[in-house]
């Protein structure tokens, strides 16, 4: 159960501003399908996760604990600076339907722009952290929906109701928290 609260936690607190949320928001604004934008990102996410924790479970046979330790606090240390950084992300607006629909247009752009974000390493770190896969995996989708659903819903009123700046703030002195830890351990 650790994992998965702290899997949600870390997700849905490392998400806040990130691209793949301001990703949701312009989805949201040119398709204005919310339904088929929230499903997208929800399939997305749990093929893109379940990777990320199979990459990460995988590391675990590779490496020993104590070169783990070292690994992963390093890691988690570089996570905190990482979300000092905000994204940004430059939006294609032609006004052409999706060719594919907004769901499977959903699903790729999102899948891909996932790819190497700091969700995705997240979730590889916790991966190998935690020695339970769906725990992580479940607590990591449920994170990137905690975060990235009610914007689609609520567009660019949710963005404008939290300090993105204190939620990256945040965000780092726990990865800084979790990294100190690992070095503890």
């Amino acid at each position: 159960m650790e994992a998965f609260l702290v899997s949600t936690g870390i997700v849905a607190l490392a998400e806040m501003g990130d691209k793949t949320q301001l990703l949701a928001l312009i989805l949201a604004a040119r398709f204005k399908k919310p339904w088929p934008i929230v499903a997208g990102i929800l399939v997305a996410t749990l093929a893109n996760h379940a990777l990320a924790g199979a990459a990460g479970a995988w590391v675990t046979t590779l490496v020993g604990p104590q070169t783990l330790r070292w690994i992963l606090g390093a890691s988690f240390l570089a996570m905190a600076v990482w979300m000092l950084v905000p994204d940004k992300i430059e939006a294609d607006e032609d006004g052409k339907p999706p060719r594919f629909g907004v769901f499977f247009t959903t699903v790729l752009v999102f899948f891909l722009a996932e790819m190497g974000d700091k969700t995705q390493i997240a979730t590889v770190m916790l991966a190998a952290r935690y020695d339970a896969i769906a725990g992580v995996v479940a607590g990591t989708t449920l994170g990137m929906m905690l975060a990235n659903a009610p914007v689609v819903w609520l567009g660019e009123r949710v963005t404008r109701l939290l300090p993105l700046r204190a939620v990256h703030i945040v965000s780092a002195l726990i990865f800084a928290g979790l990294g100190l830890a690992a070095f503890l351990m």
